[in-house]
């Protein structure tokens, strides 16, 4: 976030040398007013610019085995482009690397789900899923194991096969 900061300050000091040069060569023909607004200008481009592409910078920079299963657009009445062209500010991805199955429950996996939003640290969530039931628990407050592996307290939600979170995992092992 600082350094974004920092970029969006030097572009619009950029533009504004920009500016005074150009006037300086037009002779001083260009009025007083183009100097801040045209840094202005390059400073709100500049954060544009970041919005739109911190989904792609931050999903190419994924490790292996972490694949997005869901994006969630944004859209704000205080950015008017953004409801002709929404960006992605946050993402879910499933580790499929992670992925861990018990011999005795086939089609039960436990893997974990990673939540990225633009502003926010990066959350773990553990998730157990039923393959063959089509229904998916979230182990948010640990969980309680049985002697053969099964999880006692999970709170079980029917998500059906067409569920990404469900099909990546499953997918997955």
């Amino acid at each position: 976030m600082f350094l974004e900061l920092i970029g969006t300050v030097f572009a619009g000091l950029a533009m504004a040398g920009v500016v005074m040069a150009l006037n300086r060569a037009t002779g001083g023909r260009l009025p007083r007013w183009l100097v801040p607004v045209a840094a202005g200008l390059a400073m709100i481009a500049v954060t544009i610019s970041s919005e739109y592409s911190w989904y792609d910078r931050t999903r190419a920079n994924l490790p292996d085995g972490l694949q997005v299963v869901q994006e969630v657009e944004s859209r704000a009445f205080y950015r008017p482009w953004t409801y002709v062209v929404p960006y992605v500010d946050r993402f879910a991805a499933v580790d499929t690397a992670s992925v861990q199955s018990n011999a005795e429950l086939p089609g039960q996996h436990l893997a974990d789900l990673y939540f990225f939003g633009r502003w926010a640290p990066v959350s773990k969530l553990p998730v157990l899923v039923d393959c063959a039931g089509g229904r998916r628990a979230s182990l948010a407050d640990g969980a309680e194991f049985g002697d053969d592996g099964a999880v006692l307290d999970a709170e079980w939600v029917q998500v059906g096969a067409e569920d990404p979170v469900l099909r990546a995992i499953c997918e997955a092992s």
